[in-house]
């Protein structure tokens, strides 16, 4: 399940949010994390990529940029910003099951 399927560009898993403890540190791009813009942390899909992030339990969806690599916890597909996490609904929890879609891929 942690393979990304490219035909249909979608992958499903777990999803976690990162945010205090990584707000002003660089990303793998070299931008600075802010917890309050719209970006994820992927292992291995191109740095600059779009994705569409939908929490399956609630059908919430938001749009990200990925710029930082991870996440780096067992059976976790994506690590989303605080902001995000906000917008799917999923900071009370701390993860969610969700959908990647891609919706820009990096020329």
């Amino acid at each position: 399940p942690n393979k990304i399927n490219i035909d249909n560009a979608y992958q499903v898993g777990v999803a976690s949010y990162y945010g205090k403890k990584f707000h002003g540190r660089k990303t793998a791009n070299g931008e600075v994390f802010n917890m309050y813009k719209l970006t994820a942390a992927h292992r291995v899909l191109p740095l600059g990529t779009q994705v569409k992030v939908t929490n399956l339990k609630n059908g919430r969806w938001v749009e990200v940029k990925v710029n930082d690599r991870g996440p780096f916890i067992e059976g976790r597909i994506l690590d989303v910003s605080f902001a995000a996490a906000l917008e799917l609904e999923m900071v009370e929890q701390g993860t969610a099951k969700v959908m990647i879609e891609i919706t820009k891929p990096v020329d």
